[in-house]
């Protein structure tokens, strides 16, 4: 993805497909002991992008303070570089600012559409904005752009479940995610097929 201006330099890390070994961005809810956690879209392995927990002070360190007050001045300089949106809205993102990071995706989404990981990401932070029906939304288009996305397609179980109290949508986009990856696994590492099971049992209850 290529903006049409000069990316700054210093910005943070371009993010790789590496879903399954991303850093849990945002704890969300409990069932029984299993934590369901919404994944940020692929990452680089070599950066946090744990979110803060509710109540907890968010702090910059200098140098992502830097690199978010050198991306502002790029995206008013020059509008059209898609790039640098999108890297705006990864630093509101993990300094924990939904709404900021909904209009730098937003913008970088007008730009270049057909990002699934950008849309996943867009999905997080309406879902952190209390948004949860734009967040399922923007992870079908992350899933229509790519029926492989298996960040968009957990996080939608998981807003579904929890968010939306569907139950029954939650298993459904799960099963679809194992069928794709049968090795497919939550953040705290248990699989996504004894997930389902705890869910299913519940629900037999």
């Amino acid at each position: 993805m290529t903006g049409e201006a000069k990316q700054p330099a210093n910005t943070t890390v371009k993010k790789e497909t590496l879903y399954l070994v991303a850093s849990v961005c945002l704890i969300i809810g409990f069932l029984g002991g299993i934590v369901f956690s919404v994944f940020k879209s692929p990452t680089a392995m070599t950066r946090s992008a744990s979110a803060p927990q509710e109540g907890e002070q968010v702090r910059l360190t200098p140098e992502q303070t830097t690199a978010m007050l050198n991306l502002e001045r790029e995206v008013a300089a020059n509008p059209n570089n898609g790039e640098a949106w999108t890297q705006l809205g990864h630093l509101y993102f993990d300094s924990d600012q939904p709404q900021k990071a909904i209009n730098a995706y937003t913008h970088s989404l007008a730009i270049n559409p057909n990002n699934a990981d950008v849309l996943t990401d867009l999905g997080v932070m309406y879902r952190n904005n209390d948004e949860p029906q734009k967040a399922i939304a923007s992870f079908d288009k992350a899933i229509a752009l790519n029926p492989k996305h298996e960040a968009a397609r957990f996080n939608k179980g998981v807003v579904l479940l929890y968010d939306l109290k569907d139950k029954a949508g939650a298993i459904k986009s799960w099963e679809e995610l194992v069928a794709i990856n049968p090795q497919a696994a939550g953040p705290n590492g248990q699989s996504v097929k004894e997930i389902l099971a705890e869910v299913k049992g519940r629900n037999k209850k």
